[in-house]
């Protein structure tokens, strides 16, 4: 019997690290399952002819000369689902996406499906075969010789460099570091055993190395599979990328825009090691893999590292970054009872700090900084500590939250200190009457805000009367100082404030929240609330709404219920959801809550200020925290993340009692608006050490991407005591596409160094395929019912007309986007393409079957025009018309939406401002038709429900018309790079440098 490698069994020093390696495995032959149109799976032995021409595989009922397939005849290899007899309904669940491979071959475009033990083995085969077809017409290096002479003399040369003695020999321990030094997080046993293997394999044992067996050690040591096989995908030769190869790569994976010859110049020469490499242009395997793992190509936005979004919107219109006082009752993390919290916070990019004031022993206030009656701290040293560090993480305005529990003396002495200390940037001008919002962050920068309590204008005393705050008074009753008796009828307590503290309060006046409709009425946009977790927490529920509503005036700020003695966290995102903008935080407790909180603050230059989405935001909107699924008017996008690999994984803390090697999964979570929160995990990689390969592909449906934050999670599943490996936060807006590593933290969100995990990120619109998603469907291609958003009756005759007269374009605006999207996912099926790819790759891959054949039918695109044709000249197989036919079908639907949007979208922009014109008059319209109670209530929302439709359905259109041009653009791009396209010189220029529609005005 025949010998079955299989990769899930192979002992660990067979790495599949070169293209030798997989025609090594594919000469040696091995079991896959060949899959057939009827939905049967037969198990077959696969093998590579020794002239490594053909592949073969029996038992076979067809004679053995037709049971195989010649490699000059294989057009594309795919890897995964991505032909019609995989994706069946009948096979689709039977297994693993990585798992299947296709080879499509001959004239007629056929294609053998087979299905392989594991994603190893599949890559092995994808990249013999691919290595193959390129070199079909000569035959590659034999197996067994590893990397031609770029790589290797490059390494040799390392080695001389350190062969100080010039005897061809180095010691152990320096070839140890050296290959420590090349790849940094290595550990050191594991390069020690490596030349301890290959010391009694090649019968050299000693206390030194040859330059052979060094080159041998770092090959297999340093070369990652899943980073070669991507080179190979992209390479012209199969070893390195040229510079047209770096720039396809970059392009077309990385969805970098405006890349040049020159930039992936400047890319080679930062990370290619070799000398000869760095000359010629080329960028090997180690130059690769350094690239990938630069912050040239990090997975967080560069843009989003500095100021990003529009700081001149009103103060309310941002979530801000704020500290609570009680992270100051513990010391775990600050080290000892002193006031470096502060400065932790400040240096993070908080906004927003909390200061309880209590009579000092020795006449003047005090901050208490733990429990005990000892950690105090002079008022005036925390006031000088902010003073030095309020705007060196940024430049925004600080709010100091003050809650007052000193006598009005003490009081007077925290007023005179913070004008003394604080000077000019303090902020004490007035309100001003006429505004209807608060300032924006641009115009308040450098300013410090006070937020307290203000005396009452009756009140002409020295001071006087004001409710007072709830917050705080846990310390109190841990200081054993709550004398104070609540007043008979649960009132609010009341306190004693100087004049001197009321006058430093000006933007933020802190006033006792009654209800909603009070504060509609009576609330002025300087006012602001606190609100208990618990109390806010039940508003988020039963009246989000209205939340939503209060929070685009007027600042709200969440502290943490009194119960949470030990400074644990609430979930931030429950009350960002409703437009909160200060949810208070205990910073120095890490774990889940902090991190979402420290992923987020990060997305706008880490400045403190985050602008909240636009739909939160906008004088009439509607929106609902709690939907449990898309929203009106904004596009749900699709997150496809595929995990890779993880680098240099450390073992948990705290898991000293179990074995050197962890075995991680990795948890993908959501956290957003409950419609988006989801998780899913890869599988356990098995005794993989700290460099595991996952290889498994995840989705997520994210309906408010705005407000989506990704995170990942790795754990140990072999765990005693602690499964926590790593994690890292980032908002789902700073994601880029591509392969990328995400850098990993502690659960401190200290950086771990040299710990990656390497995953491969893309975004659509959409769920592709028009397929049926109901139950009794099972997946085959139904007719979908085209789903139309239509506007609500608000039960007012002249408003509702105005709002029919959108009906029609509604309905235009929604066919013209889905007819595009149906034919470009169609069209992407059938170059055996997911709905994630872009339209560059689709071009270059319908070149590449069009490239790879002597007897290639003729087909070109004519860049003359601008929809331009896909033309085929002579007789073509029926697969290749298919695509054709598909092309031709989203070329004239993008044509459509792109010549027609202009006038939809007037149309209903034009019904959106009619319906505005109306907003100012609605309460008198209210009254004058007699709507109260529920029919007001409904009335309203239904309004809301409208603008909020037409507006969005007005924006996705436009944003519509934007890709359709864009991939125009593409077309061209990758017709005239990869050969297929004529008449280029002609071709216009991108046509996403046309004039885009105009905003919608907020």
């Amino acid at each position: 019997k025949k010998k079955t490698v299989s990769f899930s069994s192979m002992p660990n020093d067979r790495k599949i690290n070169s293209t030798a390696a997989c025609i090594s495995l594919m000469l040696e032959g091995c079991e896959l399952k060949k899959v057939r149109s009827n939905s049967r799976m037969y198990s077959r032995f696969f093998v590579l002819d020794a002239d490594m021409r053909s592949v073969r595989w029996e038992p076979s009922k067809k004679d053995s000369e037709k049971a195989k397939i010649e490699i000059k005849s294989v057009k594309e290899v795919r890897v995964g689902k991505k032909t019609p007899v995989l994706r069946s309904n009948g096979l689709s669940d039977q297994f693993p996406d990585e798992c299947a491979f296709s080879i499509i071959y001959g004239d007629n475009y056929e294609s053998l499906d087979l299905v392989a033990s594991s994603a190893d083995v599949v890559s092995a085969w994808v990249m013999g075969l691919r290595y193959l077809v390129s070199y079909g017409k000569h035959s590659p290096e034999a197996p067994g010789t590893g990397h031609p002479s770029l790589r290797t003399s490059w390494i040799s040369s390392v080695f001389d460099l350190a062969d100080l003695e010039k005897s061809g020999r180095i010691p152990v321990s320096r070839a140890v570091q050296l290959i420590k030094a090349l790849n940094p997080g290595m550990k050191t046993s594991t390069i020690e055993l490596k030349f301890k293997e290959l010391q009694k394999a090649s019968e050299r044992p000693g206390t030194e190395v040859a330059c052979d067996l060094f080159v041998e050690a770092y090959c297999e040591l340093c070369t990652r599979p899943e980073i070669f096989f991507l080179l190979v995908q992209f390479s012209s030769n199969k070893e390195y990328l040229g510079v047209k190869d770096l720039l396809m790569f970059l392009e077309v994976e990385q969805g970098m825009e405006g890349v040049t010859e020159e930039k992936c110049l400047e890319i080679v020469s930062k990370y290619e090691p070799s000398k000869e490499g760095r000359e010629k242009g080329y960028l090997a395997i180690d130059g690769f893999t350094r690239y990938l793992l630069s912050a040239d190509c990090s997975i967080f936005d560069p843009q989003h590292r500095k100021v990003c979004q529009d700081m001149a919107q009103p103060l309310s219109h941002y979530y801000i970054s704020s500290a609570h006082s009680a992270c100051l009752l513990e010391d775990n993390f600050w080290g000892r009872s002193d006031i470096s919290g502060y400065i932790s916070a400040l240096g993070l990019g908080c906004r927003s700090i909390e200061l309880v004031l209590w009579d000092g022993p020795e006449g003047e206030p005090v901050v208490y900084t733990s429990p005990s009656a000892a950690s105090c701290v002079p008022f005036r040293a925390v006031v000088g500590l902010i003073d030095q560090h309020a705007f060196t993480a940024s430049v925004y305005p600080l709010i100091l939250c003050l809650v007052v529990r000193c006598s009005a003396p003490q009081q007077r002495l925290a007023a005179q200190c913070l004008r003394k200390t604080l000077g000019e940037k303090l902020y004490l001008e007035p309100p001003n009457p006429v505004a209807s919002y608060l300032p924006s962050p641009e115009e308040l920068k450098g300013r410090i805000l006070i937020k307290g309590k203000k005396l009452p204008p009756t009140c002409e005393d020295s001071e006087g009367e004001v409710s007072d705050e709830e917050e705080g008074w846990e310390l109190a009753r841990r200081l054993g100082q709550e004398d104070r008796e609540a007043p008979e009828g649960g009132g609010l307590r009341r306190v004693r404030l100087s004049r001197e503290l009321s006058e430093l309060v000006s933007l933020c006046q802190a006033v006792p929240f009654q209800d909603f409709e009070s504060s509609r009425r009576g609330q002025r946009y300087w006012e602001m609330c606190s609100f208990s977790e618990v109390e806010a927490g039940r508003f988020a529920n039963e009246c989000p709404a209205e939340l939503v509503s209060y929070n685009k005036r007027f600042l709200s700020r969440i502290y943490p219920s009194p119960m949470r003695i030990d400074a644990s966290n609430m979930n931030p995102q429950d009350f960002w959801k409703c437009g909160c903008q200060m949810v208070a935080m205990n910073y120095q407790t890490p774990g889940l809550m902090m991190d979402l909180n420290a992923g987020w603050f990060r997305q706008n230059g880490a400045c403190g200020y985050v602008l909240r989405p636009a739909i939160m935001r906008e004088e009439v909107s509607y929106f609902s925290a709690n939907a449990k699924d898309s929203l009106p008017g904004v596009p749900a996008q699709l997150l496809h993340l595929k995990v890779i690999s993880g680098q240099n994984l450390p073992k948990p803390k705290g898991s000293g009692a179990k074995g050197e090697v962890v075995e991680p999964y990795v948890c993908a979570e959501i956290h957003g608006i409950p419609a988006d929160c989801a998780e899913h995990r890869t599988k356990t990689a098995l005794q993989s050490g700290d460099n595991p390969i996952f290889d498994e592909s995840l989705e997520f449906q994210i309906n408010l991407p705005e407000l989506a934050v990704l995170r990942f999670v790795v754990l140990d599943d072999d765990y005693i005591g602690d499964e926590f490996i790593a994690q890292y936060t980032i908002p789902f807006e700073c994601l880029q596409p591509g392969y990328r590593h995400v850098p990993l933290q502690s659960l401190a969100g200290e950086p771990l160094p040299h710990a990656t995990l390497f995953v491969h990120v893309a975004i659509t619109d959409r769920r592709g395929g028009g397929k049926g998603h109901r139950r009794g469907l099972a997946g085959r291609r139904g007719r979908r019912v085209r789903e139309y958003t239509s506007t609500k009756a608000t039960g007012i005759k002249a408003i509702d007309e105005v709002f029919r007269t959108a009906t029609q374009p509604l309905r235009e605006a929604t066919d013209l986007r889905e007819n595009v999207q149906n034919a470009l996912v169609s069209f992407k099926e059938l170059c055996g393409l997911t709905p994630a790819a872009n339209m560059k790759q689709c071009i270059l891959t319908v070149s590449t079957w069009l490239l790879h054949s002597d007897s290639a039918p003729s087909v070109t695109l004519n860049l003359a025009e601008q929809y331009p044709p896909m033309e085929a000249q002579g007789p073509i197989p029926d697969l290749l018309r298919k695509v054709l036919t598909a092309y031709e079908t989203m070329i004239q639907t993008s044509r459509t939406l792109i010549e027609s949007a202009d006038a939809v979208y007037g149309k209903l922009i034009q019904a959106q401002q009619a319906g505005m014109d109306f907003h100012k008059e609605l309460h008198r319209i209210e009254t004058k038709e007699g709507l109260r109670g529920r029919k007001l209530q409904k009335a309203l929302e239904s309004f809301a429900w409208n603008i909020t439709v037409l507006k969005g359905q007005a924006d996705l259109l436009k944003h519509a018309k934007a890709e359709a041009l864009d991939n125009l653009w593409q077309i061209h791009n990758a017709g005239q790079s990869c050969g297929i396209g004529r008449n280029g010189s002609a071709s216009p220029e991108p046509s996403r440098l046309q004039a885009p529609l105009e905003p919608i005005p907020e």
